[in-house]
């Protein structure tokens, strides 16, 4: 994500638990940063947009760890807040009328709990206001709280990507696995692309015997990508991005779910791919 970063305004990176780590550590994020310190001049060579390692530092959140496999009350209430809840409020309380998109990798309990917060110490109207700049992509409901929010608030933008996300794996069935491979990952990004490039890690999450592109989370935030590039609206998921298609079975919520799934992510791959490759030889001086 840290080499997209050119294309979107970053306000907040969160470390959250999910199901294959249960754990929250800020440090993770900050260690991956200090790699990035080492490109970034490089990166701005190509796009003076590209942010600072210290800009990125500076709002980069601590979430709450365990919060897998508990019931979604559970994880929120009074005296639960965390810094990346409580950095939520703040950014979506600015004074700018841009929807604020949260890209769910993890749990969605941090953004859970800040709309707890808002929703008890605050009017209806506020609440709802609140509501209204919010757009959530949450990657396989990663911990209770995403139906918390589905049961709760009806008005709420959320896409959940139970299945669509498995379009970025390498060895997607149906997909072309050349372009994931581990061949392609050593010459495009893990081999002769610098320290971040080393960071790239070598094994898929879709099979333990094989290596690869080891991805899933990233259709959360290339659904903006694609959309800056003027491929679709992300306010509007039934359109096709490189983030997936999605459907929305009852209108009266503003609730998204899978449509056609991983081929909806998959189809995209040749581009997704070349643009990434691009993205890791600006890494280099």
């Amino acid at each position: 994500m840290l080499l997209y970063t050119n294309d979107l305004e970053v306000e907040g990176l969160i470390e959250s638990a999910g199901t294959r780590a249960n754990i929250a550590r800020k440090q993770n994020i900050l260690d991956l940063l200090n790699f990035y310190d080492q490109v970034d001049e490089n990166l701005r060579k190509h796009d003076k947009r590209y942010p600072t390692a210290d800009n990125l530092r500076a709002v980069t959140w601590q979430g709450r760890d365990k919060t897998y496999g508990k019931g979604g009350m559970a994880n929120l209430g009074q005296e639960m807040d965390t810094e990346a809840s409580n950095a939520i409020i703040r950014i979506v309380d600015k004074k700018d009328d841009r929807p604020v998109f949260v890209c769910a990798w993890g749990g969605t309990y941090e953004v859970a709990q800040a709309i707890w917060k808002v929703k008890n110490t605050r009017t209806p109207n506020e609440l709802k206001r609140f509501l209204s700049k919010l757009r959530i992509y949450s990657i396989a409901r990663q911990d209770n709280t995403v139906q918390w929010l589905l049961d709760n608030f009806p008005d709420l933008f959320i896409i959940v990507a139970d299945n669509t996300f498995r379009g970025m794996m390498s060895y997607a069935p149906g997909s072309d696995s050349t372009l994931t491979d581990i061949n392609w990952v050593y010459k495009n990004i893990h081999r002769g692309h610098g320290i971040l490039g080393l960071m790239y890690p070598e094994d898929t999450t879709m099979d333990p015997d094989k290596k690869g592109v080891r991805e899933g989370d990233t259709p959360s935030f290339l659904i903006l990508v694609s959309a800056v590039r003027g491929l679709n609206d992300p306010n509007k998921p039934d359109q096709e991005s490189w983030g997936g298609q999605f459907i929305q079975p009852d209108p009266a919520k503003n609730h998204w779910y899978d449509g056609p799934g991983p081929e909806s992510v998959y189809k995209w791959r040749a581009e997704v791919q070349a643009d990434f490759a691009l993205r890791a030889d600006w890494m280099l001086p």
